[in-house]
């Protein structure tokens, strides 16, 4: 069986959604997966692919996904990576602009892809400093993931592994 890893940083759980959402896809597709959080991985070893993902604040990756990345750079390089990136809201050109950390983490890692997904803000769980930083960038407040393309991401993914799973077995 196809063991995938899914691990994301979140602050507010919005991300943490996002890969409960992704492992969701992949199970349907009959693959292993283990969602953890980055600071709880001890090794990606015994994983054919490893999903990696962060809440974005303030354009950048959190700390714990860079962690991630760079204690198991090796390893990562030696099996297919996915890297998403959430949280962007806002004007749709922002969308396109990658957190400097998430671009350092797809070379680190040799990452076959990189999504960035609109996030979501709930003010009610933000903590003071960051409300008011929301309302002075004029951040509305909803929910802006776009979960059809979330799910088509996971969608390919899955169906990337079954195949690379299936051409690895020698015929006769």
């Amino acid at each position: 069986m196809i063991r995938v890893l899914v691990s994301a940083a979140s602050r507010h759980g919005s991300t943490d959604e996002i890969a409960r959402a992704i492992s969701v896809v992949l199970r349907a597709f009959e693959l292993d997966v283990d969602v953890i959080a980055p600071d709880d991985v001890d090794s990606v070893s015994s994983y054919d692919a490893v999903i990696i993902g962060s809440a974005v604040y303030d354009g950048h990756w959190l700390r714990p996904a860079i962690d991630i990345v760079e204690r198991h750079r090796d390893d990562l390089r030696l099996r297919p990576v996915f890297l998403f990136s959430s949280g962007p809201l806002g004007d749709r050109p922002r969308l396109a602009r990658r957190a400097p950390e998430a671009t350092a983490c797809e070379s680190d890692a040799v990452a076959m892809d990189h999504r960035v997904f609109a996030g979501s803000l709930a003010r009610r769980r933000l903590g003071l400093s960051e409300r008011i930083d929301s309302r002075v960038h004029g951040i509305q407040d909803g929910d802006f993931r776009p979960w059809d393309d979330i799910v088509d991401w996971a969608r390919a993914i899955a169906r990337y592994l079954r195949a690379e799973s299936t051409a690895a077995i020698p015929t006769r």
